[in-house]
């Protein structure tokens, strides 16, 4: 018994993110007996929420991207985990009595905890041609699932080759009447499943070896002009009435920039045990640095980030009482 103080308001574990990566965080961080809080922040708008159909997560068949996350949510809170959808505008240190913290600043108030989880994801990036900005809203979009509805036998098209980009066009074609699917090389990238679905739908049509040079139109999408990479002076016209772009990933670290140590395109850089340059932060999820983002993996980052900061806790309140 050292006799240093810890305040009674201050969590053991506050997580930033409510994606798969925080909700397991949060379900391991509460069942080991951790005073824990998430803050949801843009949780409804992340990459599980936006996916119509999860059907490679372990011993679920098919389930809606929504629909499993606000599983975890569920399961996570029936033990204990708090959470606020408080968005998150800084993360800074602090003294806690006689231990060393840290404190979470939201839209709702600043909370304090021995050790922080950042689970925030990533943000789909953008082409950067003229009219993307603008148009967001207006026939550019950067999920399917949000809104397919509204282009109902209507033709658009979709940028990317990988998984999401193939997903997603298949689920398009469940509403529009034609869909473009436009990739810079000349096979694409998505699991042999995917491609089978995708090469299989008649509503499908394929422009390889093109980008997106330019979005047309004035109040709305009109279509998308498209510039051959191998012979660069072959442009198209596609008329469309919307492009959906799946074309990879930002992380969403601007907030922990200077906190912890990023690598050269922004992804927070963690050990094997999920731990960060920073003592006492994790991370876990999309936004870290590693080679496959998946629920799955973000689920298991998620685990291993929550015992290790428990452990760390326990080390710290070891010291302290």
């Amino acid at each position: 018994m050292t006799g240093i103080q810890i305040p009674k308001n201050v969590y053991d574990i506050i997580i930033v993110g409510g994606g798969p990566g925080g909700l397991t965080a949060g379900l391991y961080a509460s069942r080991a007996d951790m005073k824990t809080l998430l803050l949801e922040g843009n949780a409804q708008a992340s990459q599980i929420t936006m996916t119509d159909m999860i059907e490679n997560y372990p011993g679920v068949p098919a389930i809606g991207g929504f629909e499993l996350n606000d599983t975890f949510k569920k399961q996570a809170v029936s033990f204990g985990l708090e959470v606020r959808p408080d968005q998150v505008s800084g993360i800074g240190r602090a003294e806690l009595g006689d231990a060393a913290g840290w404190e979470v600043v939201t839209d709702g108030g600043a909370f304090r905890a021995l050790s922080v989880i950042v689970s925030t994801g990533a943000a789909w990036s953008r082409l950067g041609v003229p009219r993307e900005a603008e148009m967001v809203g207006r026939g550019v979009s950067y999920c399917a699932t949000c809104d397919a509805p509204f282009y109902r036998d209507r033709a658009v098209a979709v940028v990317g080759g990988g998984d999401t980009a193939v997903q997603e066009a298949v689920y398009l074609t469940k509403f529009a009447s034609k869909v473009t699917l436009i990739h810079r090389r000349d096979r694409l990238r998505a699991t042999a499943v995917l491609q089978q679905r995708a090469f299989a739908n008649e509503k499908i049509a394929f422009a390889w070896d093109s980008v997106v040079e330019e979005i047309l139109g004035a109040d709305g999408v009109t279509g998308v002009r498209i510039r051959n990479v191998k012979s660069p002076d072959q442009r198209e016209d596609i008329p469309v009435d919307g492009i959906f772009i799946f074309v990879g990933l930002v992380p969403n670290t601007a907030l922990v920039r200077g906190v912890v140590n990023l690598d050269k395109d922004g992804y927070i850089i963690t050990d094997s045990a999920m731990r960060t340059s920073a003592e006492g932060i994790f991370a876990c999820g999309d936004c870290i640095a590693k080679p496959l983002r998946q629920v799955v993996t973000a689920c298991g980052d998620g685990a291993t980030a929550a015992h290790s900061a428990a452990l760390y806790v326990d080390d710290v309140k070891g010291e302290a009482y």
